[in-house]
């Protein structure tokens, strides 16, 4: 059997084939497989390795070169995509021998943090991914929020087709992802999709010359649904103004339904709104999102307050060692190798952790306390004391759609 890196051409033929079966309608009819060598430009910069045997591609994973904000920090991610398998050759381990390389590879590229969506996440625990808070759903009438309407807003709304619209949705990400903990962002060559596809709606919210949210939807008939996808504003502003354009809609639809981020408190948006809001999962077709470090060096230079541990992860291949995180003039500094583990009097509480119990921490998703009892590690009182102050909770929102 041969490991080996795809070039981008080849695609249609190997790993999608793969990816049709697993993932779209099957068979998929000849018309539909033709249209695929069209879309090999927004896939040119992914980087896929396939297990062959002869000429039969048996298994193939995806990655996706992208940005994620980690506790302000904007880091090179990777994130993992269209990982396959051929039907006769599932469970044999080929998934987990071609993910293990290619997050070594691209670690030792100068990729840091990796995410995904697991079709089955305790798969990806056990390659130390930890779960993340999924992105609510909430739905409302459009007459609920008549107190919008009659609202003086400062700014404007801008209404267009998104590949006249889509310069402005790409800034409005591009600004939140500078200062959204999770928020990631999909490569140019991906992005641009969006804008020539052309098959939504946006509308904008500016004031000042900047814009300050963005929403892309579609409407699926008269008296039906708004669908409408993440709600990106960068302050309330932008998010009134752009309720607004939803209550103008009250004559026109029933309901609206919008993504909003895991924190969101659409039931204050307006005084009388009745708001279904829900996050649902199901295996494998609605899961939350995961991620991982593929390098604690990644933590080094995050803000954070005053503490001071040893951490020594275990069962890894990127990241098991031992490392001393210390709070220092509000910035965590990393030491790994001699050094890390001070044979002194003041030598600090140490906690033994996985690698998905020290991402847990770095996502702010867990608290110390709860690693031990989720299988995550062994951490003393006096040794959570300390990763609590240096990790603080936090609520991260992984907007992409990859």
């Amino acid at each position: 059997m041969k490991i080996r890196r795809l070039a981008n051409e080849e695609r249609p033929t190997t790993s999608w084939r793969l990816q049709e079966y697993a993932f779209e309608r099957s068979p998929m009819p000849p018309e539909e497989g033709a249209k695929l060598r069209g879309y090999l430009p927004y896939h040119e910069g992914n980087i896929t390795l396939v297990v062959e045997d002869g000429k039969e591609t048996l298994a193939a994973v995806s990655v996706i070169p992208m940005r994620q904000n980690v506790r302000g920090t904007v880091h090179p991610m990777v994130g993992v995509s269209g990982v396959v398998s051929h039907p006769l050759a599932r469970r044999q381990g080929h998934v987990r021998t071609l993910l293990t390389q290619l997050l070594g590879e691209l670690r030792d590229e100068g990729y840091p943090i990796s995410a995904l969506y697991p079709f089955r996440p305790s798969f990806y625990g056990r390659f130390g991914f930890a779960a993340l808070p999924q992105p609510r759903t909430v739905s409302f009438s459009p007459a609920d929020l008549g107190e919008w309407l009659r609202a003086d807003l400062p700014g404007e709304l801008r209404w267009q087709r998104i590949r006249d619209g889509y310069d402005a949705h790409r800034a409005l990400t591009e600004r939140l992802l500078t200062s959204r903990h999770g928020f990631s962002l999909l490569p140019d060559y991906r992005d641009v999709q969006r804008r020539e596809d052309d098959k939504r709606w946006i509308v904008s919210a500016w004031h000042d010359g900047e814009v300050v949210g963005a929403v892309t939807y579609t409407i699926d008939g008269h008296g039906g649904t708004l669908h409408a996808d993440d709600l990106l504003t960068v302050n309330p502003l932008g998010r009134a103004l752009l309720l607004q354009f939803f209550a103008r809609h009250v004559d026109q639809v029933a309901r609206i339904s919008t993504v909003v981020a895991p924190d969101e408190t659409p039931e204050l948006w307006a005084t009388d709104l009745a708001t279904h809001t829900e996050s649902r999962l199901s295996f494998p077709s609605s899961v939350a999102p995961m991620a991982r470090l593929l390098s604690v060096d990644a933590l080094r230079g995050l803000p954070t307050a005053p503490g001071r541990v040893r951490v020594d992860i275990v069962d890894d291949p990127f990241i098991a060692g031992t490392y001393l995180l210390d709070g220092v003039d509000g910035r965590l500094e990393v030491t790994h190798g001699p050094g890390a583990a001070p044979a002194t009097a003041t030598a600090p509480p140490v906690a033994t952790l996985t690698a998905a119990g020290i991402s847990a921490l770095a996502y702010g998703v867990l608290d110390p306390d709860e690693l031990p009892l989720r299988g995550f590690g062994t951490v003393p009182p006096e040794a959570a004391t300390e990763l609590r102050s240096l990790f603080p909770h936090a609520v991260p929102y992984l907007f992409t759609d990859f």
